[in-house]
């Protein structure tokens, strides 16, 4: 059961949480300066607000991971994706948590 406001339990990715991925990749780049030729959800947390906050844990190659922060908006209000936040240089086991 999801409480709102509370970040759910890490998940595996699901295509769901690819897509979400994907969606903002193009702003991570250009936040970043740079292109990633891989950018694979590894693992995702969902926080109910008045629509979604995705928390994505993002393989970016080699030994490195960005953590996304992802806000999908409620269905009506029929906005794109938006990057609210990342954050570089993460490593593997660094476990998703609010920022």
């Amino acid at each position: 059961m999801m409480k709102c406001g509370g970040l759910t339990g890490a998940q595996p990715a699901t295509p769901e949480a690819q897509h979400v991925a994907d969606e903002v990749k193009l702003q991570v780049e250009e936040k970043e300066g740079k292109k990633f030729e891989v950018f694979t959800a590894v693992e995702f947390k969902t926080q109910v607000v008045a629509g979604i906050n995705y928390f994505i844990k993002v393989h970016v190659g080699n030994e490195e991971f960005l953590h996304l922060r992802v806000f999908k908006s409620l269905p009506h209000e029929n906005k794109p994706l938006s990057l609210s936040s990342y954050q570089s240089s993460k490593i593997k086991h660094d476990e998703l948590t609010y920022f």
